[in-house]
């Protein structure tokens, strides 16, 4: 296996919307730096917008006076039942509309209302484009920012400095094709990578398996790098349980804003609003939120499945009553989830004359859609009260490490313009700190390299020592493959920290034993085996996966009351309670002792 150490003044780890906004912006105002995108598969095609989307669906309008940055402000705060970082949510809001207007100058088709002129609009905040090339529009412009971009190499561990260990200096990782060692020293790192998916037990199972709704190449990488840093985290409990047609993961969103759907329970009654009077009681004042926040949403249709009134029913055979509503619902699928259309032809569905049934998701992890995990970061000097601004805007706690997208925690409904935007941002302040730090380079010793060279390449040498063990099959004494512990660690996840298959429920005594069965499968990680490159890949998307889990099942824990119902339920702790817990719950993970610290940070209003 070879070594290339490659040197650069700023390294942007992941290729999607965020990471090629960082790229974008970073040129901007370092006209003169080295600057180097890593990513894992290929940067036209990666991320969670690579099959393409329908809609953009962040974006205010405030040339048309549409929405202000306050409003989304208020509309995340309430969907998120209080609980967001708003000088995070103020940045991205007040940013967002030029960031939209460059994706049409680089040539997005995006739809306009002929009659008012404006963008189209599905809601409020989301506008309709022709999206199958989004990401190779905006992945070109970012390819022609950066001083080179490597694609097909997976980054496993990011890099601190030998003097300072709470200063970045780089990352390593693997090549996924030809097995290249990289070692990549850097002033500043930009993580952009993905949340988590596969984490908890999906509801596809055999031919299917594999199948979720967020991408499965998604696989927590933006939490596993920087916990392993030392970085502070923050949301970590709050899972993302998304409602989306059964089977095929197609989304809903389209449907119910821009062709007023509506969904029913098997009896052909409304169901959403009428758990109101049960919901405030456990809830409280949320409930009477406009729009109905989302995990309410979810509880409403949890209720119904529980009481026995399911299946739940989309009755697209009520809309699709003209030709261009027909378009668009089939759009919406053949843009971003044909696997959706696949499936109506599957089962013999019309979407014309038959209704479809939806269900809950398992539960996710990522900071860019309606949930907030991620890395605690600083905001913006200019909104940011001095308890949230360290410096950098969209700086870690650790020194010269930046975030943008599902990396970073607090600000939720960002999705694929949000995400850019807070990209160009994190992408701006790491410029500045490397111009502010330009007398100072960090470190990172040969020796380190070589441990992470030996640590990276384990897995298959695991293999090779143990593969004359057996002769046949994939059960071995010595070694366990990478799909055989994620499948493990679905499992503990599903049954003990709550997912489907325990109705989105936990409590302390499971919470407890499902953390003795996951510290169990992190020993057993040191007898991964890998036969094959593809296999290494796999064997550290399980690495970030098991403790990205760690910090889920760490969080839920440490909160004693149920915030986000619909996602997640803590049955010893069934109410909301703003007394104790209308703060931030924070963990920092120790690399020297393995320990968990976890503690509590002030939400602060400034938005009224």
């Amino acid at each position: 296996m070879k070594t290339k150490t490659i040197e650069c003044d700023i390294l942007i780890v992941g290729g999607g919307m965020a990471g090629c906004g960082a790229a974008y912006e970073a040129r901007y105002w370092g006209r003169n730096l080295n600057i180097v995108l890593v990513e894992k598969a290929q940067i036209e095609r990666s991320g969670a917008v690579a099959m393409g989307l329908s809609a953009i669906n962040c974006y205010m309008g405030m040339r048309w006076n549409e929405n202000t940055p306050e409003d989304f402000v208020r509309y995340t705060r309430n969907d998120l039942m209080g609980l967001v970082r708003e000088d995070l949510e103020f940045d991205i809001a007040r940013h967002v509309d030029s960031t939209v207007h460059l994706f049409e100058e680089w040539g997005l088709p995006i739809i306009y209302d002929q009659q008012t002129g404006h963008y189209k609009r599905e809601g409020r905040w989301q506008i309709l484009i022709h999206g199958e090339s989004y990401k190779p529009i905006v992945a070109e412009a970012a390819a022609k920012a950066v001083t080179k971009v490597y694609n097909r190499i997976m980054i496993t561990h990011l890099l601190t400095d030998t003097s300072n260990p709470n200063r970045i200096a780089g990352a390593s990782g693997f090549g996924v094709r030809d097995g290249t060692f990289y070692l990549f020293r850097a002033k500043a790192v930009i993580v952009a990578a993905g949340g988590a998916t596969h984490i908890f037990r999906p509801r596809s199972v055999g031919e299917g398996a594999g199948r979720t709704w967020y991408a499965p190449w998604s696989t927590g990488s933006a939490y596993g790098l920087l916990i392993g840093a030392g970085a502070e985290m923050t949301q970590m409990e709050n899972k993302l349980v998304v409602t989306r047609f059964k089977d095929g993961y197609g989304p809903v969103g389209a449907w119910f804003l821009a062709l007023k759907a509506v969904a029913t329970n098997a009896y052909g009654e409304d169901y959403e609003l009428k758990y109101k009077e049960d919901q405030r009681a456990l809830y409280g004042n949320y409930v009477d939120a406009k729009p109905f926040p989302t995990c309410l949403r979810n509880d409403a249709m949890y209720r119904e499945i529980k009481a026995g009134r399911y299946p739940i029913y989309l009755h697209t055979e009520r809309v699709l009553d003209t030709r261009e509503k027909e378009e668009l619902g089939h759009e919406d699928f053949l843009d971003m989830t044909m696997s959706q259309t696949i499936v109506w032809a599957s089962q013999n569905i019309d979407p014309k004359t038959t209704p479809s049934e939806l269900l809950m998701s398992e539960p996710y992890i990522m900071g860019s859609h309606a949930t907030c995990s991620g890395a605690w970061a600083s905001g913006p000097e200019d909104v940011s009260p001095k308890e949230y601004f360290w410096g950098y805007n969209r700086m870690t706690t650790v020194e010269g490490l930046f975030g943008a997208g599902d990396t970073i925690g607090g600000s939720a409904h960002k999705f694929s313009s949000g995400s850019f935007t807070e990209g160009r941002l994190a992408g701006k302040a790491a410029v500045s700190y490397v111009m502010d730090h330009s007398d100072s380079k960090p470190e990172v010793s040969d020796r380190k390299g070589e441990e992470l060279r030996k640590e990276i390449f384990q897995p298959m040498e695991n293999f090779k020592l143990g593969r004359n063990l057996i002769t046949k099959g994939t059960v071995s004494p010595s070694y366990l493959y990478a799909d055989q512990a994620v499948v493990r660690l679905e499992k503990i996840m599903d049954e003990y920290v709550g997912g489907w298959g325990s109705m989105y429920t936990t409590n302390e005594i499971l919470l407890n034993r499902g953390w003795e069965l996951l510290t169990m499968l992190r020993e057993d990680l040191a007898h991964i085996a890998a036969e094959n490159l593809h296999q290494l890949q796999r064997a550290w998307e399980l690495h970030h996966r098991v403790v990205t889990a760690e910090a889920v099942l760490r969080h839920t824990l440490f909160r004693k009351e149920t915030r986000w119902p619909g996602y997640c339920y803590r049955a010893d702790f069934p109410k909301l309670d703003d007394d104790n817990w209308h703060v931030f719950v924070n963990s920092k993970y120790d690399r020297s002792t393995g320990n968990w610290k976890l503690f509590k940070r002030p939400c602060i209003r400034l938005v009224s």
